[in-house]
């Protein structure tokens, strides 16, 4: 059986404890190593006093990531998240919940449109997609609350699938300091990365077709009668 998602460490006093939160995110368990709620609910409420969760994952189910994040936000004692691999998707949802939010210089934090998977006629697909809407709303206002960003600016982001550094996310609010650096806290700007401006730049660079050149004014145009036609089908007739 695999070891599951979650690991607590308490330390020598008993006072705070540290949680290691790896995997993908979902609503129940198939592989034994998934974040689900249930579990994560059963031991975060084993214990009391302030907790460090350490976040590394690729994502997973939205509404799974949502009941985390309000489990976290409801938790009377002081969070720390600390992002050591990727929170990417669902995965910074969670990360946003936190009481302070700290990157390793060397991870990444992913925010993108919410999928879903729909069958069936046309009306079925402008359900899916009034459902997709309101979730990437619901996403939105975590990510209004933690970074104070405007929702149009946020709502950019989403859609060019953005892969913010340790950086970048400070900058943008995201996340509160990096870790390991020291004081004072590095303010130069970061880097991101959008799969949607990647993509344009690349398009913007393929070569064109040339217009075709107008004929003159003046100058004839080929003409062809039937009778030339009949003697050049003539030619070629074995």
């Amino acid at each position: 059986m695999k070891n599951k998602f979650w690991n607590w460490v308490r330390d020598s006093d008993g006072a705070e404890r540290t949680l290691y939160l790896n995997g993908p995110i979902a609503e129940e368990t198939w592989w034994g190593d998934e974040v689900t709620p249930k579990l994560f609910k059963d031991e975060l409420l084993a214990g009391s006093g302030n907790i460090t969760v350490w976040i590394n994952s690729p994502g997973g189910d939205v509404f799974a990531a949502a009941q985390i994040y309000n489990m976290i936000m409801d938790y009377p004692g002081h969070v720390t998240v600390k992002i050591d691999g990727i929170a990417a998707s669902a995965a910074s949802v969670i990360a946003m919940a936190g009481s302070t939010v700290q990157m390793s210089p060397v991870s990444m934090l992913m925010v993108h449109n919410p999928a879903t998977i729909a069958i069936g006629d046309s009306e079925e697909m402008l359900r899916a997609k009034a459902l997709l809407d309101e979730v990437k709303e619901s996403i939105i206002n975590a990510y209004a609350l933690k970074t104070g960003l405007s929702r149009a600016k946020l709502s950019h982001l989403m859609d060019a699938e953005s892969w913010m550094n340790a950086n970048k996310a400070v900058e943008l609010g995201f996340a509160d300091s990096i870790m390991f650096t020291g004081e004072p806290q590095d303010t130069s700007p970061g880097l991101i990365f959008s799969r949607a401006a990647v993509t344009n730049s690349l398009l913007s660079k393929l070569p064109r077709q040339p217009p075709r050149p107008k004929p003159k004014e003046n100058q004839e145009q080929p003409t062809h009668t039937i009778e030339s036609l009949e003697k050049r089908l003539y030619l070629i007739q074995p």
